[in-house]
């Protein structure tokens, strides 16, 4: 495999992993908010439970995400700065609130509410947000000025397509995050929670799927490339569907302890369904980086830089997969942890 294409694999598994990790926080805090004022439901605490040690995780991959990228493809960097600024920008700082209220959360009781609404209303426009950054790399929203390149902010929120992605990225926050808290909850062995999640997760499934089919149609013109690609790679989007159809399926199953669906391996196949579908829509966009004017070779460090960089990358792995296992086993597994008061 070519170093750049390496490279890219790279990247875009740490985005798949940030994607997943992040849809189950952001959609968590939005879950915790409408439920945080319901006495008669325990959703709320599970939400709750599930954030108050888990989305410091989920900015490690944010952070690794745009060291990776700055690092293997240091000449997009500036071109991706200058089109990127204004969503990047405030993506960052409604991250930067939503942590800064996330760290304070557990300190004090007055500003509870305030706290948890902020949680709730960054997580839905967190995802929103960062979603809409895809359309631009398509293709037709960037003009070069005296030679620098300018996004069409006009064209891009008058652009259906945009707002298709928006909503697939919003419909998939809550859909992972209902389904593996539903997941979370069973393991709790609070079935009230368990049932709450699992009615939200079975209807928020297939109106994402719907509506990623949906936001194909909608491509303009400028991206008939990757719609045409995306015939190339419809092994990768077909084994998407299959995996999503067996996850939901799960979900209507009854275990032998009289529980309706295997809430846990629903979330392997559903995980694995959007691992099929991101590596497939990744596959179809190569090799632009944004279209048409920087590829991945463009963009591409030197081949020397490269395999250092790898080393370093190596190294690091081998000290965060075992911190990444400590914290499910503290947090996502231990008994005493999940059925606290």
């Amino acid at each position: 495999m070519e170093e750049s294409l390496l490279a890219v694999a790279i990247l875009w598994s740490i985005l798949f992993l940030y994607s997943i990790t992040g849809s189950m926080d952001f959609g968590a805090g939005f879950w915790g908010m409408v439920y945080g004022k319901k006495k008669d439901s325990t959703a709320s605490k599970i939400a709750n439970r599930f954030l108050s040690p888990t989305w410091e995780v989920t900015n490690v991959f944010l952070v690794l995400f745009v060291v990776t990228l700055v690092a293997f493809f240091p000449f997009a960097a500036g071109m991706l700065a200058t089109v990127l600024l204004l969503p990047v920008g405030l993506g960052l700082i409604l991250l930067t609130i939503r942590t800064t209220f996330m760290v304070f959360e557990g300190k004090t009781e007055r500003f509870k509410d305030l706290l948890r609404i902020t949680s709730g209303v960054t997580g839905v426009l967190l995802p929103s947000l960062l979603v809409s950054i895809l359309p631009i790399t398509l293709g037709g929203f960037i003009a070069f000025e005296e030679g620098y390149p300018q996004l069409l902010y006009g064209k891009l929120l008058s652009s259906v397509t945009v707002y298709m992605h928006i909503a697939f990225g919003l419909s998939t926050a809550l859909f992972l995050s209902a389904l593996f808290l539903a997941d979370y909850a069973s393991e709790a062995g609070d079935d009230s929670a368990y049932q709450t999640y699992r009615r939200h997760a079975i209807w928020l499934g297939p109106l994402s799927l719907i509506i990623a089919v949906l936001t194909i149609f909608t491509m303009p013109p400028e991206a008939s490339w990757i719609v045409n690609n995306f015939r190339e790679n419809l092994y990768g989007f077909g084994m998407s569907v299959t995996l999503f159809l067996i996850g939901y399926v799960l979900l209507f199953v009854k275990q032998p302890n009289g529980q309706i669906g295997y809430s846990r391996l629903a979330v392997v196949f559903v995980v694995l369904q959007y691992g099929f579908a991101i590596y497939a829509y990744g596959s179809a966009h190569l090799p632009y980086m944004v279209y048409p004017h920087l590829t991945i070779e463009e963009g591409f460090t030197n081949p020397t830089m490269f395999n250092q960089l790898l080393i370093a990358y190596i190294i690091g792995l081998c000290i965060l997969v075992p911190a990444f296992i400590l914290h499910w086993k503290l947090f996502l597994k231990d008994k005493r942890y999940l059925k606290q008061d």
